[in-house]
């Protein structure tokens, strides 16, 4: 009957100890959740990443292949065009400049009369 209550306090030590490393040691459950949401986040990330450039990739095919999509990126980005067309530039919402106002006179000191310096080249 010894030998059983020995077995059982040896047993329930074992237990308590691999219980200590589970929930406070090396590598414990707290570390492994954390780590998997880590993982978890960097897939996402790689993801983002991948579709990214994937679609680098296929714009970087397109202009080797194709002069449609040089001739785009040549209008949008560098604002060429053909020989022959006329180029029209919309723009909205453009603030309208107001008429310049004559200048207020001023007294002028005795004797020296009424000196205007030129006017300026306004364009």
């Amino acid at each position: 009957m010894r030998n059983w209550r020995w077995l059982l306090l040896v047993l329930a030590v074992l237990l308590a100890l691999l219980q200590y490393r589970f929930w406070f040691g090396q590598g414990n459950s707290g570390e492994v959740m954390m780590l998997e949401a880590q993982v978890a986040n960097q897939k996402r990330d790689n993801d983002g990443l991948q579709q990214r450039n994937d679609s680098l990739a296929a714009e970087v095919q397109d202009l080797k292949d194709g002069e449609a999509a040089i001739e785009e990126r040549a209008r949008s980005e560098l604002g060429m065009i053909k020989p022959g067309e006329k180029f029209y530039r919309v723009v909205e919402n453009a603030p309208v400049a107001a008429p310049a106002a004559p200048a207020p006179a001023t007294s002028t000191p005795a004797g020296q009369g009424n000196q205007q310096s030129p006017p300026e080249n306004v364009p």
